[in-house]
């Protein structure tokens, strides 16, 4: 619910999402089409129409996606490639434990978990890539476009 809360917030009715990794059942993508949002699906297994990644979209959400990412540099590419000027991708997953935490911590125990981020490599997406801002609360992250993109 963090992302849909957010998008509902800070994103007008109306304006058009992907669901970057929507998965088998797009759960978020229902709950904003329910809210007045036009929703795309993407995913590399179960919604596979490569021409969606060629579209603009105001907002993306990301949910429980991006720790899976073998490679998170150019995926984030081209999530800020096919996001319009002045708009946010949502994305939400567990951000990495203290180091004396990493060896208790549940969320390493996936396998299909590949890859962990921190509050320091989010800024460094951020500053590679050049988003405009980042928002990290709790599970939530927030990444925003400049408006003149």
């Amino acid at each position: 619910m963090p992302i849909v809360e957010a998008v509902c917030k800070e994103v007008t009715k109306g304006s058009t999402g992907l669901d970057f990794g929507a998965g088998t059942g797009p759960v978020i993508a229902q709950l904003l089409e329910d809210e007045g949002y036009r929703m795309v699906l993407w995913d590399p297994f179960f919604h596979r129409d490569k021409k969606v990644l060629d579209g603009m979209y105001d907002f993306i959400v990301c949910c429980e996606v991006i720790e899976h990412f073998h490679e998170p540099l150019k995926e984030f590419k081209l999530m800020l490639k096919m996001l319009k000027p002045g708009g946010s991708l949502y994305c939400m997953t567990e951000l990495v434990p203290h180091p004396s935490e990493f060896e208790s911590w549940y969320y390493k125990d996936d396998p299909t978990h590949v890859v962990f981020y921190s509050e320091k490599s989010l800024h460094w997406i951020k500053e590679t890539l050049g988003f405009s801002e980042l928002i990290v609360n709790d599970r939530l992250i927030t990444l925003r476009t400049n408006n003149d993109q």
